[in-house]
């Protein structure tokens, strides 16, 4: 987990260590990158907690172009790893060997004497391990199925002699069919407790267990294996008021004239046990784009709209008295206004599809348009 980030973490999964020989790789080395779990909406470490709904996928973060991300770069790019892993195997345990040592008494000291169970009929010049704990049953329900255990032949003292054997089988059924009692969990002594989780005042830590032998009935460990609780470091600390750094100043929220801008910070840590208080969160400051533009008064405007229509009245009387006995086209579509505020004018014309011997000439006809203010 990268905290305090929104739900990002960092991990390997699945890694096949295994060779095409069936042995164990040497090493394995891997560089990790962002992994996001789609389940916190954020940009930042200091992203207040918004849960992702619909919960996404998880995804790895391949580039993120939010300024606020800890992983941007004005010059793109992919994200560089964070972290590497390195796995590498440091000791080769139980291998089988055939050779005959040149001291046999040399090598049997070496290796402990390991139980062995009622009726074995192992020879005695094959040196084995103890047997491994029983795997889980192959059936999952009350029908028959196999659970195995292995054991591993640490050396063959007679070449003569073959040795048996080192896989064993037994019929078994799924944990509950079962009437023999299965084998408790061998647990671990619980490891030390951690660091409390706060520097001062009240925190928590936990510590921890493992499973050292499962259930021979292949069944899970009910106890637990970690626990936690409270822990104190000190019961009267101030702790002072922690800020994030400013955002960059917001766009000024007038389009002329005067206006102001604004930039805020979060509080990453609230003041406790008498601590410095968080001074101020938000900022303002003017800004002025530009001179706004008055457009005309609106008795201004009244009587130009007034004029224009006297004056499309007399025209069209006008041009209806030279068109007498001409032959018109329908009225054409309106011109585009010829301002976009203020108060513009719009025209049309119906040209003269056919002329008489009286005065023809095509009509027009005048409109006032976008009459808001600019």
């Amino acid at each position: 987990m990268l905290g305090p980030s929104p739900d990002w973490n960092v991990g390997l999964s699945a890694e096949d260590l295994c060779t095409a020989e069936c042995g164990w790789v040497q090493k394995l080395t891997k560089d990790l990158l962002p992994w996001d779990a789609g389940t916190d909406s954020g940009h930042s470490y200091e992203s207040p907690n918004k849960p992702t709904v619909p919960q996404e996928r998880i995804r790895p973060l391949t580039s993120l172009d939010h300024p606020q991300s800890p992983f941007y770069d004005p010059s793109g790019g992919p994200i560089t790893a964070l972290a590497r892993v390195l796995v590498e195997r440091i000791a080769r345990k139980g291998e089988q060997c055939n050779t005959v040592p040149d001291t046999v008494d040399d090598i049997v000291a070496d290796i402990a004497q390991e139980e062995i169970e009622e009726g074995d009929s192992t020879p005695e010049t094959c040196i084995y391990s103890n047997w491994s704990p029983w795997s889980a049953c192959s059936s999952s329900t009350c029908a028959k199925g196999l659970r195995m255990r292995q054991r591993m032949l640490k050396a063959q003292l007679d070449a003569g002699v073959p040795c048996p054997h080192t896989q064993d089988f037994e019929p078994c059924m799924a944990p509950g069919c079962s009437e023999e009692e299965a084998s408790p969990c061998m647990l671990s002594e619980w490891i030390s407790w951690s660091p409390c989780s706060a520097t001062c005042g009240m925190g928590m830590r936990s510590r921890e267990r493992y499973v050292k032998v499962f259930p021979e009935d292949g069944s899970s460990c009910r106890e637990p294996t970690e626990e936690t609780e409270k822990c104190v470091v000190n019961d009267n600390c101030s702790v002072d008021c922690m800020l994030s750094e400013w955002t960059e100043w917001s766009e000024c929220n007038k389009s002329c004239g005067k206006g102001h801008m604004i930039r805020t910070r979060m509080v990453k840590l609230e003041p406790q046990f008498g601590g410095v208080p968080c001074p101020e969160t938000v900022q303002r400051k003017r800004c002025k784009i530009r001179k706004c533009t008055r457009g005309p008064r609106a008795s201004d405007r009244k009587k130009a709209k007034q004029d224009a229509t006297e004056r499309r009245k007399a025209k069209s009387e006008r041009e209806s008295a030279w068109a007498t006995g001409c032959k018109l086209s329908p009225w054409s579509s309106w011109t585009d206004c010829t301002r976009q505020c203020g108060g513009g004018v719009q025209q049309r014309v119906r040209p003269v599809r056919k002329k008489s011997k009286g005065k023809c000439r095509p009509m027009r006809e005048s409109r006032m348009c976008n009459e808001q203010p600019c």
